[in-house]
């Protein structure tokens, strides 16, 4: 019988059973296609030994005017500037004031501090700086209370922290910290996982679990960010609006200010600046400060339909005036601003049920908005992407793309996904371009899991789809450095497709990638068929092994009901076989496997975990004869 190519149609097809897909891939981790064969993707490494505190939401990259290339990240603790692979602590203040007088009292034997504040404001796991406090005579000296520190809150008036040091019988004999104890704190911290409802009538019938909710009493927080020229507008979601000035040479890491009309300086405003705020973005053409989903005039609640902006090259001035260009406008469809995204001479503008364009017209009307298409969805405020003046985004139930009508896009992967999501954490989900493979990364969470686990990844020259798993918490394609920049559950970021293992860890692990076909029938599928020789056909370049190598698995099952058979030898070498399934390691010179494969249908897989190794399939052919019916 002559030689049968194992060939396939690139991408992924899970709409199916594995043997109606015939003829495509089917499972895979770890794996793209690259002109349309399959390869092991590009590996990643860290990108300082630094880390940061808290679940970054938010990276955005620019280039001050002295050529500091900058990385801002956003946490739900803190919100930082990355400059060199150091992170430098930025985060605004809520509050700073003259505290009581004596406020902390030490127990011996402990390193617990109590402190009094009254109506401090703070909640669990909010930052603290003291200055200008005394020591309490033992352990607890002043260079010991004048530090950062993350409390806990017992009352509106005390709370608690855990000093660098022991306090002994002397530190807990009286209250001290003396007069002038001036406490800082930085803003509120936010949740990592978005928090729902529980309990009876709080989601649909048959939604869910017994006792789960369809909405959140907590959302995570989520930062947006946009430079204004060399320096960054930052927002916490439902928050404020802050300002960082990148303001020396070398710079000065001085915290974010607080925009608003009681400040100082260039944090100045008028009174109408909004105080709570949804989102934020700086135009690009004509360099507005816009707020999607704040409060309005003279109110202090937000309006999730409202968008409002600033003046023309005046972050400052808010107040709607015949001198200038301020204003605002409110949507119509919908209960809530999702998302925004800056395409070309356009923002797009997602509600719950609707996208928006908004274009600058000039005055008098200054914006205009357009409804674009309603009766939609999207998943989160990070799930849309540009990409080559196409947008794209996730819904909550499929995909959609903008190339200047709404149109759904085809996705082969649908059920797998949207049948396996948790919807709960949707506002963890985002999107992120991979301009150097034509891919855009969808991360979202499973329906099992409360963190980012899962990745599907559309190729939008090939127009193809392939999946994986892997724990992201924000991604940027960052055109000012080498290579994209993602952050992880390790509280550090990494440079993506930089070398071809784990870098995330020290020292780096391999990269556990694999790609599954679906069945194909041997023949026609009537008679077995008995495989006993595989001509490999793969390259190793890229790699960093001296001596590269993969795994070749044949699966054979007799009906398409039956389980794959299986082997006592997971993994054996090239002159070694067994007629159930069998794996074969082909090396970098391999030039054929004899195999003892029996079966009316069979899977071919290819794999690797080994360190160093990087990959790409071509055309492998297999050997067959017609080996009965039974």
């Amino acid at each position: 019988m002559p030689l049968q190519k194992l060939q396939f149609r690139p991408g992924i097809n899970r709409e199916s059973t594995t043997l109606a897909n015939e003829g495509t891939w089917f499972e895979m981790d770890k794996v793209r296609f690259r002109s349309g064969y399959p390869e092991k993707i590009g590996g990643w490494n860290r990108l300082s030994s630094y880390t940061f505190l808290g679940t970054c939401r938010s990276i955005f990259n620019w280039i001050t005017l002295i050529g500091a290339n900058l990385l801002g990240i956003g946490t739900n603790l803190k919100f930082y500037i990355e400059n060199g692979g150091i992170y430098y602590d930025v985060t605004p203040l809520r509050a700073s004031s003259t505290i009581n007088n004596n406020p902390f009292v030490a127990t011996n034997g402990s390193a617990t501090i109590t402190v009094t504040d009254t109506a401090h404001g703070a909640i669990t796991g909010d930052f603290v700086t003291f200055s200008g406090a005394t020591g309490l005579g033992g352990n607890i000296t002043a260079a010991v209370l004048n530090a950062e520190y993350q409390l806990t809150v017992l009352t509106t008036n005390t709370y608690t922290f855990t000093a660098t040091a022991t306090a002994n019988a002397t530190d807990a004999a009286a209250a001290g910290g003396g007069a002038a104890v001036v406490a800082a704190y930085q803003i509120n911290v936010g949740e990592t996982i978005s928090i729902p409802l529980a309990g009876w009538g709080t989601s649909g019938w048959g939604s869910g679990p017994w006792g789960v909710g369809g909405t959140v009493i907590a959302q995570l927080r989520l930062w947006s960010q946009d430079n204004y020229g060399e320096n960054l507008m930052i927002n916490p979601r439902g928050g404020a609006m802050y300002l960082w000035i990148p303001n020396a040479s070398p710079l000065i890491y001085a915290r974010a200010g607080l925009l608003s009309s009681t400040s100082s300086g260039v944090f100045l405003t008028d009174a109408d600046c909004p105080q709570l705020v949804n989102s934020i973005a700086v135009s690009d053409s004509s360099r507005f400060l816009i707020s999607f989903g704040c409060n309005d005039y003279s109110q202090v609640t937000i309006d999730p339909l409202l968008i409002r902006w600033s003046d023309q090259e005046d972050y400052q001035t808010w107040t709607p005036a015949i001198t200038n260009q301020a204003g605002s406008f409110r949507l119509s469809v919908g209960s809530a601003i999702i998302a925004h995204q800056q395409a070309r001479q356009e923002i797009l503008v997602w509600t719950d049920a609707a996208l928006y364009s908004m274009q600058y017209l000039g005055p008098p009307y200054v914006w205009g908005f357009n409804i674009l298409g309603d009766n939609l969805s999207i998943a989160g405020p990070n799930a849309a992407i540009t990409a080559a003046n196409v947008t794209y985004w996730m819904g909550t139930d499929k995909f959609y793309v903008y190339t200047g009508r709404v149109e759904t896009l085809y996705c082969p992967l649908r059920q797998y996904i949207f049948g396996n999501i948790n919807l709960e954490q949707q506002f963890q989900f985002f999107a992120g371009t991979n301009e150097g493979f034509n891919e855009i990364w969808w991360f979202y969470c499973s329906s099992d899991s409360t963190t980012v686990d899962r990745y599907v990844i559309y190729n939008y020259l090939e127009k193809i789809w392939y999946y994986g798993n892997l724990g992201r918490t924000a991604w940027l394609d960052a055109p000012l450095r080498n290579f994209p920049v993602a952050t992880d559950y390790n509280l550090q970021a990494v440079y993506h497709e930089q070398g071809v293992d784990d870098g995330a860890v020290f020292p780096a692990v391999a990269i556990d990638a694999f790609c599954q076909s679906a069945d194909f029938d041997i023949g026609d599928g009537h008679n077995f068929g008995f495989v006993y020789r595989i001509i490999p056909d793969v390259t190793f370049d890229g790699s960093e092994s001296a001596a590269p190598a993969l795994d070749f698995t044949v699966r054979p099952r007799r009906f398409p009901g039956s389980n794959y058979s299986t082997s006592n030898e997971p993994t054996v070498t090239s002159d070694q076989s067994y007629v159930g399934q069998s794996t074969y390691n082909v090396q970098q010179f391999t030039e054929q496997v004899y195999v003892r494969v029996r079966g009316r249908q069979m899977a071919f897989k290819v794999s690797s975990n080994t360190l160093g190794v990087q990959w790409q399939l071509g055309v492998p052919r297999i050997e067959v004869r017609p080996d009965g019916r039974r």
